[in-house]
């Protein structure tokens, strides 16, 4: 299981693309960049790409709503472009209250949206003219990008739907607050039935985490309730957080000491994670967590679990 983590971007373009450098520093495989109201994240790993030089550098995850497919590929292969094909693609839906209630979008038919996305994206990540016909789009393009290879794709997929689709059509999937028994029981399972009877290879499990090494665990967790408290109210985040028997981010964080968290680790290796994105948060009672947090996971991506 590669090890990456996910970066605060706050902050200016002076001090995050340091933390980038940073993660590759301390041998992380990869670094993963949210796409929420900040920087946007392929020009952000874009440019990550000229002060790096091995990490692989990789979106967690861009809407897909309000960026025409065609667009999102000419995008995406620039950043392959600068990044030497270091750069990974991962694309969501986000959520109703964003696509609907900020950008006036419509959001009532998202298995059909996604299944029309991918089937172009991945189409025209290759170079290749597209053409499709389809009820929300309809395109025929070309996208040739100089130096660029077709970056991996990975498809924030936590429902069965979403999970069969990025099966059969992406490389894989990124799930965030979706815990072990999810994991083994859901998104492992169907996402690799999905890849094997579209005969393609098996998919990435780029799975995100809360995580603090700490000698307060229970300190660490109510951090992490507070911290974390949006994604208990996210329709499809509580329905994985449900799986879990979880009432929030408390119940599927990492939390504990070197050993605690490095045996949370190989449990989530032998359940099919193939990439673990770290996201090291603070304990108001322990301040000394979130240094001891990146270098316990510095040394696992460094020397393995």
């Amino acid at each position: 299981m590669k090890i990456g983590i996910g970066i605060d971007t706050s902050g200016t373009l002076a001090e995050v693309l340091p933390k980038i450098q940073r993660a590759e520093a301390d041998g992380f495989a990869a670094v993963w960049i949210p796409n929420i109201f900040s920087y946007d994240a392929i020009t952000l790993l874009a440019l990550a790409g000229n002060v790096t030089s091995t990490i692989e550098l990789g979106t967690f995850v861009v809407p897909t709503y309000p960026r025409h497919p065609a667009a999102l590929a000419q995008q995406a292969l620039t950043a392959a472009a600068a990044t030497n094909g270091r750069f990974t693609l991962g694309i969501g839906l986000s959520h109703r209250i964003v696509i609907e209630d900020m950008f006036g979008l419509d959001y009532s038919k998202p298995i059909r949206h996604t299944r029309e996305y991918l089937t172009i994206l991945m189409r025209a990540l290759t170079g290749e003219p597209t053409r499709f016909q389809g009820e929300q789009y309809r395109v025929a393009f070309q996208t040739a990008v100089p130096g660029a290879t077709k970056p991996p794709v990975i498809v924030a997929a936590l429902g069965p739907q979403m999970l069969k689709l990025a099966g059969s059509l992406a490389d894989g999937t990124a799930t965030w607050m979706g815990g072990p028994k999810y994991l083994e029981d859901t998104a492992v399972p169907i996402i690799t039935k999905a890849a094997a009877e579209a005969g393609r290879p098996a998919p990435r499990i780029v799975s995100g985490f809360p995580v603090a090494v700490t000698n307060d665990p229970d300190g660490a967790r109510a951090a992490a309730s507070e911290l974390f408290a949006i994604y208990g109210q996210l329709p499809s985040y509580r329905a994985v957080l449900d799986v879990e028997g979880a009432a929030d981010a408390a119940g599927v964080a990492i939390v504990g000491n070197e050993d605690d968290v490095t045996r949370q680790l190989r449990h989530l290796a032998e359940a099919g994670v193939t990439d673990f994105n770290a996201s090291p948060f603070p304990v108001r009672s322990d301040p000394g967590a979130l240094a001891r947090t990146m270098g316990h996971m510095a040394h696992i991506a460094k020397n393995g679990l």
